[in-house]
C-alpha cells in the first residue's frame, strides 16, 4: 500500500554533469541547493546580488550582469552610517562607500564571466509580492529594514512577469546559446498575508513559469514546491517556525534533484567524493601519529586519482589541506 502522493519527476530529459558550469539565483532555498552542488564539486556561482526573492528583482540583476553595469555613488543610499544598494543583500553594505562599490562591481564582473560560460541557470522564485520604492517606482531587491512607508507593496501579475522574461531570456541566450534554464518555486510559505494569500502568491509564480516553459524550449521546471506540499505534508518536515523546510526535507528534495538531473556516473562521482570529504572531516586524537599520516596519504591519493579522471574538478584546497596536515 502507498500512503503518500508521489510527485512525478521529469527524470532523464536533461543531464547535469560535473564538467558543466551552473549559475543560481533566487531565494534562500536556492542557497540550500547551491550549497549541495558546491559541496559535491560542481562549479557554481550562487546569487551574485545576494538572496533575491521575487522574479522581477532577479530579472533586473541578471540584466545588469549581462550588460556589465557599473555601480556608482548615485546607485547607493547612505543611512545610519552605512552605504547600501536597494538591489543587494546587506552583506554588500559598508561604512565606506568605496568598499561597498568595490564589492558590488567585483561581484558583477565575476558574474558576467560566469554567465557567459554557464551551461545551466537555475532560478528559485520565492514570492510574487514586491516592494516598490515610492521615490521612483522601482522594485527593490532588499528593503534593508527601512520604514514600510517608503515602499508600496503589491502582488505582481502573471502577464508582467512573463513579459519581462520574454525579453530577458532571448537576450541571455544570445550571449550564451547553450544556456539551459531551470525554474523552481520555493516551498517556503510566505505567511505574512495569510495562507490563502500565500497560495495566491505561489499560483502567480507557477502560472508564469508554465507560460515561459511553453514559450521557450530551453526552459524547464523542477517541482520542489510540489514535493514539499504533496509528498512532505507532515509537520515533521518543517523547521521550528512551521514555514521553512527542515534539514531532512531539504535533503530529500536534493535527492529528488539528483534523480532528475544526474546520471549513474555522476552519482558515482558524488559518492566517491563524499567518502573523500568525510575522510577530510575526520579528526583523530593524535594528528602526529603514523596511522593518521598513512590515512591522509590514502585520501590524497584518492583526490589525485579523481582529479586525473576529471581534470575540471577544483580540488586544490583539499589537496593543500592534506599536504599541510602531512607536514605537521
Amino acid at each position: 500500500m502507498e500512503f503518500r502522493t508521489k510527485v512525478e519527476l521529469p527524470a532523464g530529459q536533461w543531464e547535469i554533469r560535473h564538467s558543466d558550469k551552473l549559475m543560481l539565483w533566487g531565494s534562500c532555498f536556492v542557497q540550500n541547493i547551491g550549497k549541495q552542488l558546491s559541496d559535491n564539486k560542481f562549479t557554481c556561482d550562487i546569487n551574485p546580488f545576494g538572496i533575491l526573492y521575487n522574479p522581477m528583482s532577479i530579472a533586473k540583476g541578471l540584466e545588469e550582469i549581462a550588460t556589465g553595469k557599473t555601480y556608482t555613488e548615485t546607485n547607493l543610499r547612505f543611512d545610519k552610517g552605512m552605504w547600501y544598494s536597494l538591489m543587494h543583500h546587506g552583506s554588500f553594505s559598508s561604512s565606506e562607500k568605496e568598499t561597498c562599490l568595490s564589492k558590488i562591481n567585483e561581484r558583477i564582473r565575476q558574474g558576467a564571466t560566469h554567465l557567459r560560460q554557464s551551461d545551466w541557470l537555475i532560478m528559485t522564485w520565492g514570492t510574487a509580492r514586491v516592494y516598490q520604492w515610492k521615490e521612483d517606482g522601482s522594485i527593490v531587491g532588499n528593503c534593508h529594514k527601512l520604514p514600510e512607508k517608503l515602499f508600496e507593496r503589491r502582488l505582481l501579475n502573471v502577464e508582467e512577469i512573463v513579459e519581462q522574461y520574454r525579453i530577458l531570456l532571448p537576450h541571455l541566450r544570445s550571449l550564451n546559446p547553450n544556456l539551459q534554464i531551470i525554474f523552481t518555486v520555493s516551498p517556503i510559505r510566505h505567511a505574512k498575508d495569510g495562507l490563502h494569500g500565500n497560495q495566491l502568491n505561489k499560483a502567480v509564480l507557477l502560472i508564469a513559469i508554465e507560460k515561459l516553459c511553453n514559450l521557450f524550449s530551453y526552459c524547464h521546471y523542477f517541482p520542489s514546491y510540489e514535493i514539499m506540499m504533496d509528498e512532505l505534508r507532515d509537520y515533521r518536515f518543517y523547521a521550528d517556525d512551521m514555514l521553512h523546510p527542515s534539514s531532512l526535507a531539504i535533503e530529500y528534495i536534493w535527492e529528488c534533484f539528483t534523480q532528475t538531473y544526474f546520471s549513474q556516473n555522476t552519482l558515482h562521482i558524488i559518492k566517491e567524493w563524499d567518502a573523500i570529504r568525510k575522510g577530510l572531516e575526520h579528526r583523530p586524537f593524535n594528528e602526529d601519529s603514523e596511522a593518521y599520516h598513512i590515512f591522509l596519504s590514502q585520501i590524497l591519493l584518492k583526490i589525485e586519482r579523481l582529479k586525473e579522471k576529471l581534470p575540471y574538478l577544483d580540488v586544490q584546497n583539499e589537496i593543500a589541506l592534506c599536504q599541510t596536515r602531512l607536514k605537521k
